[in-house]
């Protein structure tokens, strides 16, 4: 017997009014506009209760009834990719991921991750915990945030490693340059986080969201930007960028949170590609030995250009 399909239902609000049919259901779901396009295609969507194009202008409080596709079964397999190895030993090992690069295969990336390269390097010898996708993965950055990550190679290393996450005792710090300048050279952000209420591809800060602290330190001011330290005390999605853009200094480059639209963003538009942000430092005790570890990850060539440019902008 064949599974039955799941359904997604909403009605549509006042922000999204004269939106593009494609482009809400996009807006409110995981599927790409293209994966939403064909579904309008197929006749998988009604707006109250009736077939309608792709190109639909959406009213408030219009009901949308999608058939979702059947979902495809995962499962990651090992790919010959060049990985930057900081340190690795038979418990763990530490990783420079490259801006760029997706940490694990979902749907729209489902090869050339960081789950696929550690496979063919560890040779299967990767914790079990978090299933066939995310083989050793006990935390992850964002697909164009570069830096360090430790990944287990075994679920008694992978469950010291996330009980140090959960204990907020792993250091991890990160730089970036953001918009504005602060008044203030040291400060923190106690804001939760939660999906965005219209748009599932975002996070926002909500009152009814999981807790989120970041600690940021000004490490250098210049004209409309500033170069950052910023230390997690949580790790919820998008917890840097989400809390950046709450406090009205949006990531350099990043434009599904406010950044991107400056004359110097468009003028240097090779260098960027989404937010300009580095996870520059990561300390945890050893799972086996009980050693405290601690490295360093030098910033990217394009970071360290944006640098030098902003030096000299007058």
């Amino acid at each position: 017997m064949e599974n039955e399909r799941e359904t997604l239902l909403f009605v549509c609000s006042d922000s999204d009014a004269g939106v593009r049919l494609d482009v809400c259901i996009s807006n409110h779901s995981k599927l790409s506009r293209s994966g939403a396009q064909r579904l309008c295609d197929e006749f998988c969507v009604s707006v109250n209760g009736e077939a309608q194009p792709k190109k639909y202008p959406v009213k408030c409080g219009d009901e949308i009834e999608v058939l979702l596709p059947e979902p495809k079964p995962l499962e990651a397999e090992p790919e010959n990719i060049l990985l930057d190895i900081v340190y690795e030993d038979g418990d763990l090992i530490v990783v420079n991921k490259p801006k760029g690069m997706v940490v694990h295969p979902a749907e729209g990336n489902y090869n050339g991750t960081l789950v696929n390269a550690l496979l063919y390097h560890c040779k299967g010898s990767l914790s079990g915990i978090n299933g066939v996708i995310r083989p050793g993965i006990v935390h992850r950055i964002d697909k164009n945030t570069s830096g360090l990550l430790v990944c287990a190679k075994n679920d008694a290393a992978h469950i010291s490693l996330a009980e140090q996450i959960k204990a907020h005792s792993m250091g991890r710090c990160y730089e970036a340059i953001v918009r504005g300048g602060f008044a203030d050279v040291k400060g923190t952000v106690n804001a939760p986080i939660a999906r965005h209420p219209t748009d599932r591809k975002r996070m926002a800060v909500v009152p009814s969201g999981k807790e989120a602290i970041t600690h940021y330190e000004v490490i250098k001011q210049f004209k409309g930007f500033s170069y950052i330290r910023l230390r997690l005390e949580t790790g919820r999605t998008h917890q840097i960028r989400v809390h950046m853009k709450s406090i009205g200094h949006p990531l350099l480059g990043d434009t599904l949170y406010g950044g991107g639209g400056t004359q110097f963003e468009e003028k240097h538009s090779s260098l960027l590609c989404e937010q300009t942000l580095h996870a520059r430092t990561l300390e945890f005790v050893h799972p086996r030995t009980g050693e405290k570890m601690s490295f360093d990850s030098p910033l990217p060539e394009y970071f360290e250009k944006l640098l030098t440019i902003l030096e000299n902008v007058q």
